[in-house]
């Protein structure tokens, strides 16, 4: 892999739980995001992806340092985000944006689409004088696939992919190294989430970007992903490329996952075995111990219990089901058919 333009080492985000009214004394805490390490090259999408309450959407926040990390590292072209604040902050931020989930409720209502995307100009002048703003709005509305002539009109007369297509416009204005897309095309239509997809590898093509996808759609994160990571009650279980994991998962819990995607072939759908896990998700407020898997999983034995699997190659495994599984049993299963 290249070299890393973003690093996160050991990262976490707990939430305290707190107890009485006058006099609050903490009693636990959501481990939101628990001890989660991953490398992001230039250039490269890495897909995130798990079911919900797994912790990608705050994973997203603590980034962007929107949350602050409890503790950890976010090291973006060496340099630590999280201990950064003020100036140093909003330096780092105009090379890291965001492309938010609800293509309705991230754009105000109230402010025109020149307006929204100009904004970040009013928070970096540097990278648009005042009197080159209207036009670099226009060339903005231009690359994302919008008439320019569109400046002065309002959220509410745009459809949820042009919307959406604001949005990134709005994510490309500063000029960024990498966006963090949060489910950008979850809220949309099919056939829109198609163009919106190819428009963010178009994007990708022309400026260099680094994108971390965030998304439910297995399907859609297997085409735009160069890699993939598979979260799972604030940790990182699984993380290879899209081969690896689509093809080769080794983890009981991407098994799992990737046996649930639909098959539109009939046929392979017959043959193809589904695998149902056992008991519900447990409470990021008292995960089980040692593996946080262990209690819907087929594999777990007394060592799950007590002993906590690193994210690791396995030392058994080789080609490309050798990729970094945290699992004390971690082996190939022929069960998956993603289409």
């Amino acid at each position: 892999m290249a070299e890393p333009i973003l690093e996160v080492k050991e990262l976490v985000k707990h939430y305290p739980l707190t107890q009485g009214i006058v006099f609050k004394r903490q009693v636990g805490a959501v481990r939101a995001v628990d001890g989660v390490s991953f490398e992001l090259a230039k250039g490269e999408t890495l897909g995130i992806v798990g079911e919900s309450g797994c912790g990608k959407s705050t994973l997203a926040k603590v980034l962007m340092n929107l949350e602050k990390a409890t503790s950890g590292q976010v090291l973006f072209k060496g340099e630590d985000i999280t201990r950064l604040s003020g100036a140093g902050l909003k330096a780092v931020r105009r090379n890291i944006q965001m492309v938010f989930q609800d293509p309705y409720t991230s754009l105000n209502p109230r402010m025109t689409v020149g307006d929204i995307i100009g904004e970040p100009f009013e928070i970096h002048p540097e990278v648009a004088p005042k009197g080159d703003r209207r036009k670099a709005v226009q060339d903005l509305l231009d690359v994302v696939g919008l008439n320019p002539e569109y400046i002065n009109r309002y959220p509410h007369q745009f459809s949820g992919g042009q919307r959406q297509r604001i949005g990134i416009a709005r994510g490309l204005a500063l000029k960024p190294e990498i966006i963090i897309c949060d489910e950008p095309v979850s809220a949309l239509d099919v056939s829109v989430q198609a163009q919106v997809i190819n428009l963010l590898e178009q994007l990708q093509n022309d400026f260099q970007l680094s994108y971390m996808f965030i998304a439910h759609d297995l399907s859609i994160v297997r085409h735009i992903s160069d890699r993939v990571g598979v979260m799972y009650l604030g940790t990182m279980v699984e993380i290879g490329t899209e081969e690896e994991i689509y093809s080769h998962p080794t983890h009981p819990y991407t098994q799992a996952l990737l046996s649930a995607v639909p098959v539109p072939d009939p046929t392979g759908r017959e043959q193809r075995e589904r695998i149902l896990l056992s008991g519900d998700i447990p409470s990021p407020a008292n995960p089980p111990s040692g593996c946080r898997f262990r209690t819907r999983c087929w594999k777990a034995e007394e060592r799950c219990s007590t002993e906590v699997p690193l994210l690791a190659v396995p030392a058994a495994l080789s080609g490309a089901a050798a990729h970094e599984s945290a699992c004390h049993f971690a082996e190939v299963r022929d069960v998956i058919g993603t289409g």
